[in-house]
């Protein structure tokens, strides 16, 4: 960089005292710059030398930024509206001579999905869904018994996935069509209930998606007096989790403390490690969500605190990678609340390593970031990842 630095500075033929004195900073300040000997280790500092340069800040860093991601989302989610909106079924539309698949290699193509999803590799789902969802679609029409699963877990990851990608109003239609697929069965309105809790948050919807939440939980909840299983257990849970973060959202702290309890209750039960239903429930699950419920809050003394329990944890290991970046945005978002963005920014790098698509291709990770960029005290390691990204 110092290199760069000195190169930009003959280039705009200044003389290391007159760059100096552009800059505030003494003669000898430059010159060690320039040689290498310090560093800019501050955001601040870096913008202030490419600012007095005239150049990009990602020069000095030697890359050639490409804005990530906009256009992407943009032509992803308009790929999976049109598959939304084809209809073929009902009317009676070709398939577009995909060869006719069964029930067992349908339920196996949503099972990769959903693990994908997991594992955040969302241009991979984003190239899926469409077929994917022609397939389970027109296996249902054939069989409705052996086709009704696959069905509804296709359009609840749909759901999830345009949540992600900052669409949920497409993502509603989704699981409105997973409600209706799965009503009569007890287990799967509760499965499809937790990507509905997720779309009504989204859409500002909170109360009703906290009233909509706690009807799944407590419907699904008698099961649990009879015989416990965990499956159950998961799915409850992750209900009054998701009640909890809608009562979050418009400040009900009494009600969230109660929510929580009674799921890190159930979660006791559940134990971590466990993924019943895709919902990777469990008690680093339940502690996770009390670091989101608490930065909505606007706590983040608190959240900071819950963020370091459920990283000690050994079942943090064991979230989804999906799961445990979007943690690790919101424990940024934690930090920035208590004046710390040198630990928003490792939370940042973290969630890039873990799970770089939940920065690169998640508005609400991006967003974060440009958060993150405009503090001063922003340290030097994060513009790396935000010129690569395009965010400023």
């Amino acid at each position: 960089m110092g290199r760069r630095v000195a190169y930009w500075r003959g280039r705009r033929k200044l003389s290391q005292q007159v760059f100096a004195d552009r800059l505030g900073k003494s003669k000898s300040w430059v010159d060690k710059v320039e040689r290498g000997v310090r560093s800019l280790d501050k955001v601040s500092s870096l913008q202030e030398v490419a600012a007095a340069l005239r150049i990009d800040t990602a020069v000095l860093l030697g890359r050639d930024v490409q804005p990530v991601g906009v256009t992407e989302l943009t032509a992803a989610v308009e790929r999976i509206r049109a598959a939304l909106s084809r209809y073929t079924i009902p009317f009676g539309r070709p398939a577009g001579g995909r060869p006719v698949v069964s029930a067992v290699e349908v339920d196996r193509q949503v099972a990769y999905v959903w693990t994908a999803f997991q594992h955040a590799r969302y241009a991979l789902v984003v190239d899926r869904l469409p077929g994917l969802l022609a397939d389970v679609e027109r296996v249902h029409a054939a069989d409705p018994v052996a086709g009704r699963v696959p069905l509804v877990e296709a359009y609840r990851v749909t759901a999830a996935l345009l949540v992600k990608l900052g669409a949920p109003e497409s993502g509603w239609l989704a699981v409105d069509r997973a409600v209706t697929a799965a009503t009569g069965d007890r287990t799967l309105v509760a499965a499809a209930a937790v990507q509905l809790g997720q779309v009504l948050r989204a859409c500002g919807q909170e109360r009703a998606a906290k009233s909509a939440m706690l009807a799944a939980a407590y419907r699904i909840a008698p099961a649990l007096a009879e015989r416990g299983l965990p499956a159950e257990s998961s799915l409850c849970g992750t209900l009054l989790v998701q009640a909890a973060l809608a009562a979050a959202g418009y400040g009900d702290q009494a009600a969230v403390a109660e929510l929580l309890d009674e799921a890190a209750a159930l979660a006791a039960r559940v134990g971590d490690g466990h993924d019943h239903h895709r919902t990777g429930f469990g008690p680093t699950a339940v502690e996770s969500a009390r670091v989101v419920a608490a930065v909505e809050l606007g706590d983040g003394v608190d959240a900071v605190a819950w963020h370091k329990k459920a990283m000690a944890r050994d079942g943090w290991r064991w979230l989804p990678a999906e799961h445990r970046a979007a943690h690790l945005i919101d424990t940024a978002r934690a930090y920035l609340q208590v004046d710390d963005p040198t630990n928003a920014s490792r939370a940042l790098m973290e969630a890039d390593r873990v799970a770089p698509a939940e920065l690169r291709h998640r508005p609400a990770g991006r967003d974060v970031l440009a958060q993150v960029m405009r503090e001063p005290a922003a340290p030097t390691m994060l513009v790396h990842l935000a010129a690569a990204l395009g965010v400023g």
